[in-house]
């Protein structure tokens, strides 16, 4: 399989330009008040003393959308900022909006085919393919030229991915309340909310339609078993329990 590092040859320059940056806003957050002087004080020495080198290794913004695995009707919109740990490792943050405000909700990591194979039975069921995701334009890199958008999806079309969310914003939670959930992609057409991918379409003025078409000549691999594992009627979900302290 081919490895992630020869897109970036193309993509890190473009992304780096043109992927979505907006001048900060000190806005409210929620659950809490607006920033004030001495929080703004502190940002700015730490922009200018600190390094900051995990998050200036974020090369690549990815838009799709999760389902809760065990609930398909509970949808959300996840923006993935993404750095490669190697050739076949990625890893994302995850955010509810491309805003400055925007809610850290969870994270995300894939791996190539090959590692995936290499996994557990039981680790495997943990994890998602991105097949359909790519074929069917739901996966985007927002104001990237189509060129590198489209050697991006051939990468990111035959790997795998596991991801928790940790803030559960399509409650209205006003924090991040309880424990990690496992989110799970879609895959099979008609199981993603069309109101939830025409949102999306719209605030960055592309369709889905056109870009599953254009997709059409990407080689769809052949999805290994063991993924996807909640289209057999089970789902793994953790559960809070109470255990004695040590």
């Amino acid at each position: 399989m081919k490895t992630f590092l020869p897109i970036l040859v193309l993509t890190v320059p473009v992304l780096l330009a043109l992927s979505c940056k907006e001048s900060p806003e000190d806005k409210a957050h929620a659950g809490g008040e607006d920033k004030r002087g001495k929080t703004k004080l502190l940002e700015a020495g730490a922009e200018a003393l600190q390094s900051e080198a995990p998050l200036k290794s974020i090369h690549a913004h990815v838009c799709g959308f999760h389902f809760y695995n065990g609930d398909i009707k509970r949808q959300v919109t996840a923006h993935h900022y993404c750095s490669h740990l190697g050739e076949e490792i990625m890893q994302c943050v995850i955010y509810d909006t491309d805003k400055p405000d925007a809610k850290l909700i969870g994270i995300e990591y894939i791996i190539t085919a090959k590692l995936f194979e290499g996994l557990d039975p039981e680790e495997k069921k943990l994890w998602h393919s991105h097949v359909h995701e790519v074929q069917s334009g739901q996966l985007i890199a927002p104001r990237i030229p189509a060129v590198a958008e489209k050697q991006l999806m051939k990468h990111l079309v035959g790997t795998y991915g596991k991801t928790w969310h940790t803030w559960q914003v399509d409650r209205g939670d006003e924090l991040p309340l309880g424990i990690p959930q496992l989110m799970m992609g879609f895959t099979k057409d008609g199981q993603a909310e069309s109101g939830l991918i025409k949102s999306r379409d719209e605030g960055y003025g592309i369709s889905s339609d056109e870009k599953k078409r254009d997709r059409s000549d990407i080689p769809a691999p052949q999805i290994l078993p063991g993924a996807n594992n909640w289209e057999s009627g089970e789902a793994v979900q953790l559960e809070s329990r109470t255990i004695p302290a040590k």
